[in-house]
């Protein structure tokens, strides 16, 4: 019976909550004390100075566990954004190997001491999986996936896991099971999802690395709505397999495991030591590519580079604040002497609206049977965009033709019709058509980047700086500058560039602005308030022109951090880049620009030694 099944919802739901608590209410007390001079200090160091230190004694692992858990737990008390705590576990793993032979062990695991957080798709023995669906809750997993083994030997420490939208299908991060999680910097919007759970985690700094996936912009969204670095990697460059999803099967656009960090330096430091540890050891589905950074160097030393622009993908024009971030990066780079050319949508090799058409239709070409499947009560709490998307494929035919006839001749909005028209459930014939529309896609891009001699291609990642709570339900459509790139299986960097500021970002007779008017747009724009989004951060987005060419983005946002100022690799002490060597003053004088939230002390003293002592 309904009722039943949504009372057993409820209960299974209210139980995991508990359980949730319970794991952190049990952990030692030093967990729950104030964050000391000492441990800020932890905080604050980029992987690439902590690590070293670590190796070297200077700085204990078990110190670093402390100084994160507790900033994680205090991240929760902020955001909501833990799922499973695993914080004990890790703490006797890290005893356990601290034993004999630790000592050879330090000096050739790349991530040595490092707690890393995991979307709560990740599978870890011993902790569910249940993506907020209340159904999959106590089916703990039996085996760590490839990435958790990986992160492991590499002497790593998974030490929680974050919030997840239910379906996986929404830029926000809510669902029955654990409840919504809020943007740190400002708990009216999201923090982006569907890995929306780790960037709130990571920009409150509660985490410095953690790792989510992305199939229409689920790692690029959160990073842009919370102010932190990502980057998108293609196919077969990161390990994914073994892991939960709402939609096992799905390939028409394939969902991409990818890392996600604090800064600049903490997020290629940490994309290099998975690459380095060769993931296709690990997991089938890894290509056996290796480290190539030195070769991006060698190529792009000398002489200008050349940067394409799509400011808009033709269907939402991004609103002042999201345009801005896109104008500060191009300004910089052609002050750096870099040549930046701006194209019209209609200049594209495909118009982005037809690849945001296709993407969609691919991604769901089940008719959304398959995230539907694992609801266990028709009252069981949805997203809200995940809604529409099923009640539009729910309709008979004939009313789906009569509501795009009425759109399209009676409204004259010609892009919300194209977008819905078609919108069933596709068979093998049809979606094989699609699968071959992809392919041309990607090929007509490939040749496009080609004959123009574009070395990368400047976005922005949404026309919103962030959504706030249940817009989903008119902004689900609104997501073409990240989706179109996962059609394309193109590697795509997201990074901080700046802040809605009211003054420059409110429409107004001095601050021009064009709207998009057709349905698309006007459900997004409604929610844009810059008065009330005043701090929120807002980045932009860097894609690269081939497959599997992590190393050219992250070289390219490298050279966005320099062009604005934030300091370059070389006067940070990088021989290569990703490998930065201590001096005396951290990163050449400073620890370098980082996104989310300043972590301050709370206390002077907090009995780390005596803690040491305990363990």
């Amino acid at each position: 019976m309904p009722l039943l099944s949504y009372l057993a919802h409820r209960r299974d739901c209210q139980a995991k909550q508990q359980s949730r608590q319970q794991a952190i209410d049990s952990l030692s007390s030093r967990y729950h004390s104030a964050l000391s001079s000492h441990q800020v200090s932890i905080l604050n160091t980029p992987l690439p100075l902590l690590i070293p230190n670590i190796k070297s004694h200077e700085i204990n692992p078990h110190d670093v566990l402390t100084a994160y858990a507790k900033r994680a737990l205090q991240a929760h008390e902020k955001t909501n954004c833990l799922t499973e705590i695993m914080i004990a576990d890790e703490e006797k793993r890290l005893e356990q190997d601290s034993g004999i032979g630790a000592t050879v062990r330090q000096v050739k695991r790349p991530l040595e001491g490092v707690p890393v957080s995991l979307k709560d798709t990740v599978s870890v023995a011993g902790y569910d999986s249940c993506m907020g669906y209340s159904g999959l809750l106590g089916k703990k997993k039996t085996e760590d996936a490839p990435i958790v083994k990986l992160l492991r030997d590499a002497g790593a420490m998974p030490f929680v896991k974050t919030n997840v939208p239910i379906t996986l299908l929404s830029f926000e991060s809510a669902n029955d099971v654990f409840g919504r999680t809020t943007n740190p910097h400002n708990t009216a919007y999201s923090p982006g999802g569907s890995t929306g759970g780790e960037s709130a985690l990571i920009a409150f700094g509660g985490s410095r690395i953690g790792v989510g996936t992305d199939v229409a912009g689920s790692v690029r969204i959160p990073a842009h709505y919370s102010g932190i670095y990502t980057i998108r990697c293609s196919h077969g460059r990161f390990p994914r397999s073994h892991n939960s999803t709402s939609m096992a099967g799905q390939e028409g656009v394939m969902s991409i495991y990818s890392p996600m960090a604090r800064s600049m330096p903490d997020l290629v430091f940490f994309l290099r030591s998975i690459i380095e540890m060769k993931p296709w050891t690990y997991d089938q589905a890894c290509s056996p590519i290796p480290w190539r950074m030195k070769d991006v160097e060698q190529e792009y030393s000398n002489g200008p580079r050349r940067w394409a622009v799509m400011s808009s993908d033709g269907v939402v024009n991004p609103t002042l604040a999201c345009q801005r971030a896109v104008d500060i990066t191009v300004d910089a780079l052609r002050k750096m002497g870099d040549e930046v050319i701006e194209f019209t949508p209609e200049q594209l090799p495909t118009h982005p609206k037809d690849m945001l058409r296709l993407a969609g239709h691919l991604l769901n070409s089940d008719g959304g049977k398959t995230y539907e499947s694992h609801f266990r009560s028709f009252f069981e709490g949805s997203d809200p965009g995940a809604v529409q998307l099923s009640k539009f494929f729910k309709l008979p035919r004939w009313m789906k033709w009569i509501y795009v006839k009425w759109m399209r001749y009676v409204r004259g909005d010609k892009i919300w019709t194209y977008l819905v028209e078609g919108w069933n459930e596709k068979t093998v014939e049809e979606q094989w058509l699609l699968v071959g529309q992809r392919e041309t896609h990607r090929n007509k891009w490939f040749e496009w980047f080609k004959q123009n001699k574009i070395d990368f291609l400047i976005t922005p990642p949404n026309a919103l700086p962030a959504v706030p709570h249940k817009a989903m339900k008119t902004a689900v459509t609104a997501c073409g500058y990240t989706f179109m790139f996962n059609l394309l299986d193109l590697p795509a960097s997201v990074l901080p560039i700046t802040s809605v500021n009211p003054a420059v970002d409110t429409p107004s007779p001095a601050n021009r602005w064009i709207p998009s008017t057709n349905r698309v747009a006007t459900g997004i724009y409604k929610y844009y308030d810059a008065t009330a989004m005043e701090g929120l951060p807002v980045g932009v987005q860097i894609v690269g022109t081939r497959r599997l060419e992590e190393e050219r983005v992250l070289w390219a946002a490298g050279r966005v951090e320099e062009a604005l100022g934030r300091g370059s690799w070389a006067n940070w002490g990088c021989g290569e880049i990703g490998r930065v060597r201590p001096n005396g003053n951290g990163l050449s004088g400073g620890k370098g620009w980082e996104g989310g939230i300043e972590v301050l002390a709370e206390v002077e003293d907090d009995g780390d030694e005596e803690d040491r002592e305990k363990l």
